[in-house]
């Protein structure tokens, strides 16, 4: 069996991704075969580099009004793409050739869609005093976290905690589910 291929895009510092890429390091069936970012200053691109996986940076045009960045992903036989603090809304040409996964940080179809992402997420959970928040890993189609669920976990909001509170709750949800959730995707049929 040939070993499944991901492209990871990200768009900031990259703790999902690198906590993806150890994950799967020892795994000869999955591959992290590159790191994808809109952002060329994104730390994310140190961490794969330290994980000798190669690469790329685009820009806007070329992501939304070219083929550019699908025909490299064709050419790479890319299996799955997973977002991970990817910013961007996909273009069609890419949600229909791929399958495609994302997580966000709270439990959608709450705290959703375009500007919801990070610590406004977590901002607007304090605010709105929430009992709970959590994770939402669904598949991407051509809008904001629109696509299926696949999966979600919950944590409990208490009414002292602060929105950094919230975001270590989450973050700790994002690295123990992700990679299995991710996983459990890449063995699934389309």
């Amino acid at each position: 069996m040939k070993s499944k291929k991901i492209a990871i895009f990200a768009s900031g510092s990259g703790t999902n991704a690198q906590n993806i890429i150890e994950y799967f390091s020892e795994n000869e069936n999955v591959t992290i075969d590159s790191i994808w970012s809109n952002n060329k200053d994104a730390y994310v691109l140190t961490r794969a580099g330290n994980f000798g996986i190669e690469t790329f940076v685009f820009g806007k045009e070329e992501f939304t009004n070219s083929n550019f960045v699908v025909e490299k992903l064709e050419k790479r036989d890319i299996d799955l793409i997973v977002l991970a603090g990817f910013l961007w809304l996909l273009p069609s040409n890419l949600t229909q050739k791929f399958r495609i996964i994302n997580i966000h940080p709270a439990l959608l179809p709450k705290y959703g869609g375009k500007g919801m992402y990070g610590m406004n997420v977590h901002n607007a959970v304090v605010k709105n005093n929430e009992k709970e928040s959590g994770i939402s890993i669904h598949f991407v189609n051509d809008k904001y976290d629109d696509g299926e669920l696949i999966f979600q976990a919950k944590c409990t909001v208490l009414p002292t905690d602060l929105p950094k509170d919230v975001a270590n709750k989450i973050h700790k949800l994002e690295y123990k589910h992700f990679p299995k959730v991710i996983e459990k995707v890449l063995i699934q049929p389309k």
